[in-house]
């Protein structure tokens, strides 16, 4: 069983943000209805999981997705194939970009086609809940492009600002230590120098050669 899906939207952004954007997978798969994990092989092929619920019938797949057309800044393409709860699935999206005065169309495709025994037993349901997923995965878009792409903040260290001394007050200049000592006050050299002891004067009296008068 295959169901086939169209439409189109308007975005801001210029073609070559939208083409960045969609022909990144690390930011597409994340939109995808029910995402639950991704890992890359490559830079064009990854396998996404997502959840998978019919009626009463839940599960999980995983598909192996590969960005399988790239024309900057006019077209991307995905297609992938995997399998959920025992059945086979396939599925592609491709976006057609064309520029506007001030915005980007954005033409959309899509297929997804389920075999085996998930086709048999959900029957009729199958059609509205892939158009409710699709639908899902376009306003997803719309959102990620409603505004200006966000630049990359710089890691470049900011300059440092020099402060101008010209306009700053000098500090004093230091006093002489001996010259600002107070009055009476050893300076730090005298300090250090060892004191000299002070001999006593004696007078010799028996060797004075004077007489007393009689």
């Amino acid at each position: 069983m295959a169901i086939n899906f169209s439409g189109e939207f308007s975005t801001p952004r210029s073609p070559d943000e939208v083409f960045d954007f969609l022909s990144d997978p690390n930011k597409f798969a994340t939109l995808l209805p029910d995402f639950q994990s991704m890992s890359m092989l490559d830079a064009t092929h990854f396998t996404v999981k997502v959840k998978v619920g019919v009626g009463n019938i839940r599960g999980s797949a995983e598909m192996k997705m590969e960005l399988a057309e790239a024309v900057r800044p006019l077209r991307a393409q995905y297609k992938g194939q995997g399998t959920a709860v025992g059945s086979q699935v396939t599925v592609s999206a491709g976006f057609d970009l064309s520029p506007l005065p001030n915005s980007t169309r954005v033409a959309w495709q899509g297929e997804a086609g389920v075999f085996g025994k998930l086709a048999s037993m959900a029957g009729g349901m199958l059609e509205p809940l892939g158009r409710k997923n699709i639908q899902k995965l376009i306003d997803g878009l719309q959102k990620a492009l409603a505004g200006p792409a966000v630049e990359a903040r710089s890691t470049e260290a900011a300059p440092v600002q020099v402060p101008d001394t010209s306009t700053m007050s000098s500090p004093a200049p230091e006093q002489d230590a001996s010259m600002a000592a107070a009055p009476g006050a050893q300076s730090p050299e005298s300090a250090l120098q060892p004191l000299e002891p002070s001999l006593p004067t004696t007078q010799n009296h028996g060797d004075d050669n004077t007489q007393p008068n009689h």
